[in-house]
């Protein structure tokens, strides 16, 4: 079971994604074979607030879409649940990006949330080969949400 945590620092008119995120990282977690207890932050912010994060933590000047930090814990260790990590993303930069790919904004912010959910459960991009492993399992998540809920 994972537990979604939703801040929203957007628009209030965004707060229909806090049980948007939390079907969809359920949808996803039983497609990772993730079944033990797990917590996860999300928050919904601006191109400024995401602007600093990413210049910030990561050295990057410039916008991004989604930022997330991965907690590192050791399996071994027994606990009530896993505290996966915090996504951040940019609803400006998502609304570009809809407009860009010419598909709605729920698809473009749905897709942000999972990929972010992704690399908090230790998965990335940085060569050619992890890039296809995590793509992959990032797709057919997005088929069976699409399967579950329009956009």
């Amino acid at each position: 079971m994972i537990n979604v945590n939703f801040i929203n620092n957007y628009n209030k008119d965004y707060d229909i994604y806090r049980d948007i995120y939390q079907e969809c990282a359920a949808i996803a977690m039983k497609i990772l074979k993730k079944d033990d207890e797990y917590d996860l932050s999300v928050t919904l912010v601006d191109n400024e607030f995401i602007h600093q994060m990413n210049k910030h933590y990561r050295n990057k000047d410039y916008v991004t879409d989604v930022i997330s930090f991965e907690n590192d814990f050791d399996v071994n260790i027994d606990i009530e649940y896993y505290d996966l990590g915090d996504i951040f993303i940019s609803v400006d930069k998502a609304i570009a990006q809809a407009n860009e790919y010419h598909h709605s904004l729920k698809r473009e912010l749905i897709f942000l949330f999972i990929h972010g959910l992704l690399h908090c459960c230790g998965y990335d991009h940085l060569n050619e080969n992890d890039e296809k492993i995590m793509f992959s399992i990032q797709g057919g998540i997005m088929d069976e949400i699409k399967n579950k809920i329009s956009f």
